[in-house]
C-alpha cells in the first residue's frame, strides 16, 4: 500500500513536470527597418517551431533592428537579464548570426551557466545574409577608421567610401 501511494504521488509529480509550462524566448533580429517585414517572417517561423517543439511552453518575443556587430541591443541585453533571473529556459533563435554576428559560443556559454540553452532553428543563413554580412564589414572598417583618424576625418571618409567602392566592384565581378 505504502509503495502504491509513493508510485502514485511519483507518478503525479513526474506529469506535473512534464506539464510545465516552460518559458522560452524567441529572439529574431534584423539589420535595418527596411527589414521589417523579414523581421516578422522571422518572428512568426520561430513561434510556429516553438509550439510544435516546446507543446506546454509560454513564449516571449524579444526583437532587435540593429547591426549582429553592435553588443549594446536592447533585445539582447533582455535576454541576459532574462537568463539572470532564470525567467527562461531557452532562447530561440532562426540562425547563429541573429544573437550576434561573433562569439556566438562566448554568449552560447554564458547562457549556459544559467541552464539557458539556445536553440538554433535553422541551419543555413538566407541568401540576403551576403548583404548583411557586407553591411557589418563597413560596419567594422567604419569603427576602426573613426578610432584611427577620428569621427569626423577626411581619411575615415575616404576610406569608408574606398572601401565601399571596393566591395561594389568585387560584388559586380560576380
Amino acid at each position: 500500500m505504502i509503495v502504491e501511494d509513493y508510485m502514485t504521488a511519483r507518478d503525479r509529480i513526474i506529469e506535473l513536470l512534464k506539464s510545465e509550462a516552460r518559458r522560452v524566448a524567441v529572439y529574431a533580429r534584423v539589420s535595418s527597418s527596411t527589414q521589417k517585414n523579414d523581421l516578422e517572417r522571422q518572428v512568426e517561423s520561430l513561434k510556429l517551431w516553438v509550439s510544435k517543439n516546446f507543446p506546454n511552453a509560454e513564449y516571449v518575443v524579444v526583437t532587435d533592428i540593429a547591426s549582429g556587430l553592435n553588443e549594446d541591443r536592447r533585445g539582447l541585453r533582455k535576454l541576459i537579464e532574462m537568463a539572470k533571473k532564470k525567467e527562461v529556459q531557452a532562447i530561440v533563435i532562426a540562425y547563429r548570426d541573429r544573437l550576434t554576428r561573433f562569439g556566438f559560443e562566448y554568449l552560447e556559454y554564458f547562457f549556459k551557466q544559467y541552464g539557458v540553452r539556445v536553440e538554433v532553428v535553422f541551419g543555413e543563413e538566407p541568401k540576403d545574409a551576403y548583404r548583411e554580412l557586407v553591411e557589418d564589414l563597413i560596419e567594422i572598417i567604419t569603427s576602426f577608421a573613426g578610432k584611427l583618424y577620428g569621427l569626423r576625418s577626411r581619411k575615415k571618409k575616404r576610406l569608408v567610401e574606398g572601401f565601399k567602392k571596393l566591395l561594389e566592384e568585387v560584388d559586380k565581378s560576380d
